[in-house]
Parts: C-alpha cells; sequence; structure tokens
C-alpha cells in the first residue's frame, strides 16, 4: 500500500505562482513514476506532469514552459511549481505515484486532492 498527501493549494491571482507538494509513504519502489494530475468540472483526471525516479519529466500541453515539477527519491516527494497561472488552472491537482506495467494490477495509488483556484 501507499499513501500519498498532498498540501499547497489554495487561491492565487492570474500571474501569480503557487508550489504543490506531494509525499508518499508506504511500499515505494525505485522505478515508481509520480505526478500530477487535475480534475475541472469539465474534464477528468488530465496529465499535469509526471516524473520518473531518474528525473525524466512529462507535461501536459497547456502547463510546459509555465510548471516544473521536481522529484526528491529520498524523501518520495514530489513539487509542482506553478507560474505564470491563469483561471483555466482551476482545479483539483492530485497526486499520482503508480507502477508502469502494474496500473491494471492495482499498483496505481492517488492521493485525495488539493484545490487551486485561480481567481482576480
Amino acid at each position: 500500500q501507499v499513501q500519498l498527501v498532498e498540501s499547497g493549494g489554495g487561491l492565487v491571482h492570474p500571474g501569480g505562482s503557487l508550489r504543490l507538494s506531494c509525499a508518499a509513504s508506504g511500499h515505494i519502489f525505485s522505478n515508481d513514476i509520480m505526478g500530477w494530475y487535475r480534475r475541472t468540472p469539465t474534464k477528468e483526471r488530465d496529465l499535469v506532469a509526471r516524473i520518473t525516479s531518474g528525473g525524466t519529466a512529462t507535461y501536459g500541453d497547456s502547463v510546459e514552459d509555465r510548471f516544473t515539477i521536481f522529484r526528491d527519491n529520498r524523501k518520495n516527494t514530489i513539487d509542482l511549481q506553478m507560474s505564470s497561472l491563469k483561471p483555466e488552472d482551476t482545479a483539483v491537482y492530485y497526486c499520482r505515484l503508480y507502477t508502469s506495467g502494474l496500473v491494471s494490477s492495482g499498483r496505481d495509488y492517488w492521493g485525495h486532492g488539493t484545490q487551486v483556484t485561480v481567481r482576480g
């Protein structure tokens, strides 16, 4: 089992910045992928950014060049630094940890989510 705890959401003005953090605990595998996804009233959980233990990051099209994901393998944490925030970034952000190839076997964990609201 894996537990994910997110923090750092809140209200920010357009153009502002916010940093989200996620801490994983439990049975973490060295090849686990961690990432952030977001859900809005009109879209199910879309990829924001994910990162491998080796540091390879993948970003969703709408956030590339504005968001940066960091990972600390020793602490089993990931951070998402969000800059130049737009109202359309408003969503519930979820931390995810999964093992490629084992998702269908249930090795796919989600946090409870943290609300990010971008509003003037």
